[in-house]
């Protein structure tokens, strides 16, 4: 019988999914500047989007102001979006509140996070959005696929993932 609890034991824990929560500390004025946006599960604001950049530019009352510019497939034509963006007390910077529309403020995590700032992964505490966005238009494959995976034991549903078509060839499992 103990054996068998041990065998259960190391199976449940080699199952068990990774902790769905934010890095421990993000560097504010690092984070500024342009991120394109590779690869996401949209939300309803960014649904038929494609090649869609973001600038980050950090104020002085300590909030990010956003601008977002993409196409839409459904037109191909270039859209612009202003947001804002505010780090949440306690949280190292990990969590911040999205506001698109006075006074609503949206759940944004940043969920993985590279050292040199190279990438981010962006989610949502319900799992309602992710996005993958990079410094350049592009990704490595093989990085990609880690944070696919990562993602995925953090349960989120990656079969939703969308490629923005920086490029001209998805990686494959992306729409």
């Amino acid at each position: 019988m103990k054996i068998f609890c041990i065998i259960a034991f190391i199976l449940l824990s080699a199952f068990t999914p990774i902790p769905h929560k934010t890095v421990a500390k993000v560097d504010l004025a690092r984070f500024a500047g342009k991120w394109y946006s590779l690869y996401s599960i949209p939300t309803a604001f960014d649904k038929n989007s494609c090649q869609t950049t973001t600038v980050y530019t950090l104020n002085k009352d300590g909030y990010y102001n956003v601008y977002t510019y993409g196409k839409k497939t459904t037109d191909n034509e270039l859209h612009n979006y202003h947001s804002k963006l505010f780090p949440v007390e306690g949280t190292g910077n990990g969590q911040f509140k999205a506001q698109f529309l006075w006074p609503f403020k949206v759940d944004y995590w940043v969920i993985d996070l590279a050292d040199d700032y190279s990438y981010v992964v962006v989610g949502h505490p319900d799992k309602k959005f992710l996005f993958i966005m990079a410094r350049k238009p592009t990704i490595d494959k093989k990085l990609y696929a880690e944070l696919v995976t990562k993602c995925k034991d953090m349960g989120y549903d990656v079969s939703k993932l969308t490629c923005q078509n920086h490029t001209e060839t998805p990686l494959p499992g992306t729409k």
